[in-house]
């Protein structure tokens, strides 16, 4: 891509990468001029406004990055819709762009782009209008692709010219859009993989030029893949990991797990940068003493998980969880083949990496294999507090990798998502903003289940200790995987 237009001025048609054509896709780099780079505002204080020249630079990023992300696919590609969870890529390159007229052009009185569009890509704002029905998102073949660009190219102007004029409180939407529109950056990349993994073609959304994966070991007995630091060794069924010292005196330490003496911790953002308004207010939480696992569960040990019986003893599951795989038929994370040796990517079908996180497992999925390991999943604020220190690093979209890897080194960030055992409720003290946006988080704070961390597919700029993804407990189209807990 070419460099992006100075910050308040109106960006060229020529300098966006355009979706439908086909384009060279080079290893990202984590450099600032790569197509996926997004500006980090996390460092300043939150009761600050955005400096607008910043913003500039962040909203142009941040729209730039969407437009690459759909630049390896058809009109085809992004025209349908597999599911009523999923949304189209076309719909969504307009949602985002109907986000900013919305919220931030509309209250400075424009005129909209087309009068139509306020119904057609409202997700669930009900405050500002009766949105088009969402199972029907795939059949919105008019406005065409090429008006859909032309309507975000016309928002991009105009809020890049109102911008350095704008008061904080419409600085503070414009910053809350580039995040919104991060988020469905990621739900572009799961929805699509969702797509295509209908089709009998098995496409790739790109090659795989960024992987080197080796085969699974498939042996009747899983090999001890010999990697140290690790989370306990589940190839086996352990022993009683319930077992540790009543107290957590100084002993030699595990590296397989984090330990933590419990307590009464404080929660929540702590104030600087951008966060959504669910990770507030900050609060006080009492943690009995406690170990997480340093790494993500492996496929490996999910693979032993499964050869154990996994999916055919109710034992295991919670009742809802076994009624979900009578029901649906559940033998193996979603995507694996029947013989458990591959698994379709957004680089199409690969050989299943048995050191890789598993991922697109549901919470049932999750908590089953963690009874089966004779350990549970963690509190949502038990993994916070491990993480409020550790570095933000890991396998984001920016790696370009686009599915779980081999972690060298144990991280808590980046590849997958993993399941708490909390479900996703208020803070004490949270309230929901005045108005439509207030219907952003709050709302839906019902029969969710809370998941920590970022994924492969999450913009590393985005993500923070106190984030708060929410999903239902059946749901596995996302990045979602395991960390064990005990």
């Amino acid at each position: 891509m070419t460099a992006p237009p100075k910050p308040g001025s109106s960006p060229p048609s020529s300098s966006r990468s355009q979706p439908g054509a086909e384009h060279p896709h080079e290893r990202p780099d984590h450099q600032p001029g790569h197509p996926l780079a997004q500006p980090d505002l996390r460092s300043v204080p939150r009761e600050q406004p955005p400096d607008p020249a910043a913003l500039a630079a962040l909203f142009l990023a941040t729209r730039a990055a969407t437009l690459a992300l759909a630049a390896p696919l058809s009109a085809e590609d992004m025209q349908a819709q597999s599911m009523p969870e999923a949304s189209p890529v076309k719909w969504q390159l307009a949602h985002t762009t109907w986000f900013f007229e919305t919220f931030i052009l509309a209250e400075l009185g424009l005129p909209a782009f087309h009068p139509a569009f306020s119904a057609l890509f409202n997700s669930y704002y009900q405050s500002v209008g009766s949105p088009h029905a969402r199972h029907l998102r795939g059949l919105l073949t008019r406005p065409s692709l090429a008006e859909v660009l032309r309507y975000r190219q016309h928002v991009d102007d105009q809020l890049l010219r109102a911008l350095p004029e704008l008061g904080p409180a419409l600085l503070a939407r414009v910053l809350l859009g580039c995040h919104h529109e991060q988020q469905h950056q990621e739900l572009i990349l799961t929805d699509l993989q969702h797509l295509l993994a209908h089709n009998p073609l098995r496409p790739a959304y790109r090659t795989a030029t960024h992987l080197s994966p080796r085969p699974a070991d498939l042996s009747p007995e899983p090999a001890d893949h010999n990697l140290s630091p690790r989370p306990a060794d589940l190839s086996k069924r352990p022993a009683d990991l319930s077992q540790r010292p009543s107290d957590l005196s100084p002993e030699p330490a595990d590296p397989a797990w984090h330990r933590h003496p419990g307590g009464i911790i404080e929660v929540g953002h702590a104030g600087r940068g951008f966060a959504f308004d669910n990770e507030g207010p900050r609060h006080h939480t009492l943690l009995r003493p406690f170990e997480l696992a340093t790494r993500p569960v492996r496929n490996a040990e999910y693979l032993a998980f499964i050869r154990d019986g996994g999916y055919t003893r109710p034992d295991l599951w919670l009742s809802d969880g076994w009624d979900a795989v009578q029901r649906l038929g559940w033998r193996a994370p979603l995507y694996w083949s029947e013989d458990l040796r591959t698994r379709f990517t957004l680089h199409g079908e690969q050989p299943i990496d048995p050191e890789a996180p598993v991922c697109h497992v549901s919470y049932y999925e999750a908590d089953a294999f963690a009874r089966w390991s004779a350990a549970r999943l963690p509190l949502e604020h038990e993994w916070e507090i491990v993480a409020a220190d550790a570095p933000i690093a890991g396998n984001f979209v920016e790696s370009g990798r686009l599915t779980p890897a081999p972690q060298p080194r144990p991280r808590l960030f980046g590849d997958v998502w993993v399941w708490t055992a909390s479900p996703y409720t208020a803070y004490p003290g949270f309230s929901p903003a005045a108005g439509a946006l207030g219907e952003y988080n709050g709302k839906f704070m019902c029969n969710q289940i809370v998941l920590r961390g970022g994924s492969c597919a999450t913009p590393q700029a985005h993500i923070r200790s106190s984030y708060r993804n929410f999903f239902p407990p059946e749901a596995r189209w996302q990045f979602s995987g395991i960390r064990l807990a005990r």
